[in-house]
């Protein structure tokens, strides 16, 4: 997780990331871009977690706030942070990804109900240095109408991320993602597809249906009936019959390795999770 100075560090040098790569991550397959949120590799800090997508060929990533937002600061320091940062230091950022060939396609940043306005602001700004044109968020349905006002002066899409959560005003069924996009233009939805199973939805007729409003996919597996996370096909999650879905209807929405499930060295466990889904997108349809 980033400091500034660990920021600074890294357009110094770049720690961790290769320099020069003799091909370029390439992890579009079938017209489907597969790509790994970067909160997998929470473990470590962003300089080698972007080493890591690039040593398994991953061309994209959403960024997690986390690798990015100084580690354990209190609230008053992150808000301090969050509302003073050089937001050149993202464009430092952005270049590392550049320059390792992985492509930034969202922003993992949490709107959450005691930000400030200038946090919200903030992070649309953040998003911009960066380079992209989606925040995902995990926030309360209320919050949409108060960040849509910012998407729409900023022209950047919102997507709301969904939870294995029946507690009021969370994202977890699809009334809660429509409501959050009623009279909203520039809120979208960010499907968890292994959440979406936990809380005992169907993410194949979801897709199918919203795929218009879906900007992103989570590609998580876990079990029904709020059961755990799953080594990727061990779970009840039909990860296999959404990418195909996806390849069969020629969407254009990515799908993001979300590793959560108890394994061993996260490098090798997203490893596994790639070549995964990349079986279920090139292999015939059951």
């Amino acid at each position: 997780m980033q400091t500034r100075r660990d920021v600074l560090k890294l357009a110094a040098g770049g720690i961790g990331v290769p320099r020069l790569l003799f091909s370029k991550p390439n992890s579009v397959v079938r017209g489907v871009v597969i790509g790994v949120q970067s909160y997998s590799f929470r473990d470590r800090q962003l300089a080698p977690a972007i080493a890591a997508m690039a040593s398994l060929g991953m061309s994209s990533c959403e960024l997690w706030q986390g690798h990015i937002e100084p580690e354990k600061a209190s609230r008053k320091a992150l808000r301090e942070w969050r509302e003073n940062i050089a937001i050149e230091q993202f464009e430092v950022v952005r270049d590392q990804f550049t320059k390792a060939g992985v492509k930034l396609y969202a922003y993992n940043y949490s709107f959450q109900d005691d930000f400030s306005d200038r946090e919200v602001e903030r992070g649309f700004e953040m998003a911009k240095a960066l380079g992209v044109k989606v925040i995902t968020a995990s926030a309360n349905v209320d919050m949409a109408k108060r960040i849509n006002g910012y998407a729409v002066q900023h022209d950047i899409l919102v997507a709301m991320h969904n939870h294995d959560s029946m507690k009021p005003n969370q994202f977890s069924t699809p009334e809660d993602f429509l409501s959050a996009m009623r009279g909203n233009s520039h809120i979208r939805i960010n499907l968890d597809i292994g959440h979406f199973t936990a809380a005992n939805f169907d993410p194949v007729d979801y897709v199918e249906k919203m795929s218009s409003s879906i900007v992103a996919l989570h590609i998580k597996d876990r079990k029904k009936d709020h059961g755990e996370n799953m080594p990727f096909g061990q779970g009840d999650t039909p990860i296999r019959q959404v990418l195909q879905l996806v390849v069969a209807k020629q969407m254009k929405i990515p799908a993001l390795i979300e590793y959560e499930y108890a394994g061993q060295d996260p490098v090798e466990e997203v490893r596994k999770c790639y070549a995964f889904c990349r079986k279920a997108v090139t292999e015939t349809p059951r």
